[in-house]
């Protein structure tokens, strides 16, 4: 039958025959798809789906298998239609399932996934069924229909999940009670609290859907932190992803308040307070079922309460040393400072930077049964049952300085500072080093000889610093290329120059560079990798130290002894084809 100029839906036994036609299965792999029953939790799957489960060997190209992503590119290539990436980053949610709705969407097996100004590109996993084509049409009037395929696993959640959404966030704003002679311009005196608005409940179910799909969300896209910005006309959802933001969306000034106190009330914060910061802790669970610390922080504004969610992923805070980039000399250095009985070891780096993570992962190693770790912190990022734990509590005076003051009652073998702020924590840290204690703790410095130079300008004693500081490492974070799409490109000599300088390392022929693809979101980049400065004292910059030498006249000694700087760490990483040398001119400082 000739089925040019009809609509139909592909099933299961059209795919085997055209895959047979081509080549790509063999009888017998379409006999066991045909001969195998479907079982009730697969009786919504696309067909595509049935064949994929299988993991069949592409007959005509034997290295690649018959996966779901290699069987959406066959079915949009016997379509004539391209292949869309549904990458939910890119989509507004809001925009889109405005364009028809979830009875229709879900009926069809559509979803709207771009909207333009002359035209609407849906998405379809069915893409000869065209019976819907002249409704919708209707319906967006001057508006041209582009038709694409995608991957029918994506096509089903994402219609299931943006309809979610925009169903709470209507929700939510039907049961707002706000007078209509509210000027919502006036967030400014919600600030002061001199407004009468009155937000949705933040109890409402339609928040908590809001909220629970914010969360999992973040989850599902590896963000490291979650940013709610109030704002005049709509307040902006954004993820940090890889140390970039992303816009995620943009929700009602309203609703955004109701998030906003819907987050408190879950972090036990004081929801009517809004003059002032708070901090908070909130524990819930990733899809896999895995347990995730949120530290949770409010911001007053001219709009409202900016909530920023640090994300604290146990798989990512306590990692290998290989997977943080501590590898080869660097580690080395690294395991002779921390295997050291006493003293004071001194991690720094701006807020970002990993500081927290490269102290967890060590002090994960060094938790053995035969020693007491124990822990000072503000907050506390993740618990972690090795350690003994306690947190600064600055409304009963229980500050750093008082904090290791504690555990030095607690027979400690080694404590972590959670960070050196003033001369009392240091002159702590200094005492437990004195008297036997290894101290791990870390400093807002931009390399690691200036962390000696910060210590003396708390007016600690330069005495005092050679008896216990053994040594000091400085890092920063920079994000690694996509191992999927990564170029080779010839290394620019003056972009080399300028990583390098004033050392000029020797210029590979070939660095790699970023391309783009659907694994990292046509970003180039995927993950990062940690860029390290390990400066160990020596008895020569000690002496220095000791006579009051200048920062500069330390850096020049700590170079001579071995010193790799954090740009030449970097351009170690890009020779390696781990990074590119815009991404470490952007974080690294200049020597």
């Amino acid at each position: 039958m000739n089925k040019n100029n009809l609509s139909y839906r592909i099933d299961t036994r059209w795919c085997l025959d055209e895959l047979l036609k081509e080549g790509r299965i063999s009888q017998r792999d379409a006999n066991l798809v045909a001969t195998t029953p479907r079982t009730r939790d697969k009786l919504h799957w696309h067909p595509l789906q049935m064949i994929a489960q299988f993991d069949f060997v592409d007959q005509k190209t034997p290295t690649t298998k018959l996966n779901i992503d290699v069987l959406s590119t066959w079915l949009a290539q016997k379509a004539n239609q391209p292949l869309f990436h549904i990458d939910p980053l890119k989509i507004n949610a809001g925009t889109v399932t405005a364009i028809m709705s979830y009875a229709f969407a879900e009926r069809h097996g559509i979803l709207a996934v771009q909207v333009g100004k002359d035209e609407v590109v849906i998405a379809s996993a069915q893409p000869f069924h065209t019976e819907w084509e002249e409704n919708l049409q209707h319906t967006l009037k001057s508006k041209k229909i582009k038709r694409v395929v995608a991957n029918p696993v994506h096509l089903h959640r994402f219609t299931i999940e943006f309809y979610k959404l925009a169903r709470a966030i209507e929700g939510a704003n039907n049961s707002e009670s706000v007078a209509s002679n509210v000027n919502r311009v006036g967030n400014f005196e919600q600030l002061l609290e001199l407004g009468n608005l009155q937000n949705p409940d933040a109890n409402d179910q339609h928040i908590i859907n809001i909220v629970d799909w914010l969360l999992q969300y973040a989850f599902d896209q590896r963000a490291s932190d979650i940013h709610l910005e109030p704002r005049r006309e709509s307040g902006k959802v954004r993820f940090r992803i890889d140390g970039v933001l992303h816009n995620i969306y943009e929700l009602p000034p309203l609703i955004m308040n109701a998030v906003t106190s819907r987050i408190k009330i879950l972090g036990r914060m004081n929801v009517a307070e809004k003059r002032k910061p708070q901090d908070g802790r909130l524990k819930t669970r990733n899809p896999s079922g895995q347990e995730i610390e949120l530290r949770l922080a409010t911001l007053p504004t001219v709009f409202g309460e900016k909530l920023v969610m640090r994300i604290f992923d146990p798989d990512v805070l306590v990692r290998g040393f290989k997977d943080l980039g501590l590898v080869g000399e660097d580690f080395e250095k690294w395991q002779k400072m921390v295997q050291e009985p006493n003293g004071i070891i001194l991690v720094t780096g701006p807020t970002g930077s990993g500081k927290t993570t490269t102290l967890y992962s060590t002090l994960k190693q060094l938790a053995t049964d035969e020693v007491n770790v124990c822990t000072v912190e503000d907050p506390i990022e993740m618990v972690e049952p090795t350690f003994n734990q306690m947190q600064v509590h600055h409304a009963i005076d229980l500050t750093f300085a008082e904090g290791v003051r504690a555990l030095m009652r607690q027979d400690p073998d080694i404590i972590m500072v959670g960070e050196i702020r003033d001369y009392d924590t240091a002159d702590m840290a200094i005492q437990a080093a004195l008297t036997g204690h290894l101290v791990l703790s870390t400093l807002h410095t931009n390399d690691a000889p200036s962390s000696i130079i910060r210590l003396l300008d708390l007016g600690v004693p330069a005495f005092l610093i050679t008896s216990t500081v053994v040594g000091v490492m400085a890092q920063r974070l920079v994000r690694t290329l996509c191992p999927h799409c990564k170029v080779s490109v010839s290394c620019d000599e003056k972009a080399w120059t300028d990583l390098t300088q004033p050392w000029l390392l020797n210029m590979p022929e070939q660095i790699c560079a970023p391309q783009g693809c659907l694994e990292c979101r046509d970003t180039g980049y995927l993950g990062r990798v940690g860029l390290y400065e390990i400066m160990i004292l020596s008895n020569e910059v000690k002496r220095l130290l000791n006579e009051n030498a200048s920062l500069n006249e330390v850096k020049k000694q700590a170079y001579r002894e071995g010193l790799l700087p954090l740009r030449l760490s970097g351009a170690q990483k890009v020779a390696q084809g781990l990074t590119t040398i815009e991404e470490v001119l952007r974080v690294a400082p200049l020597g």
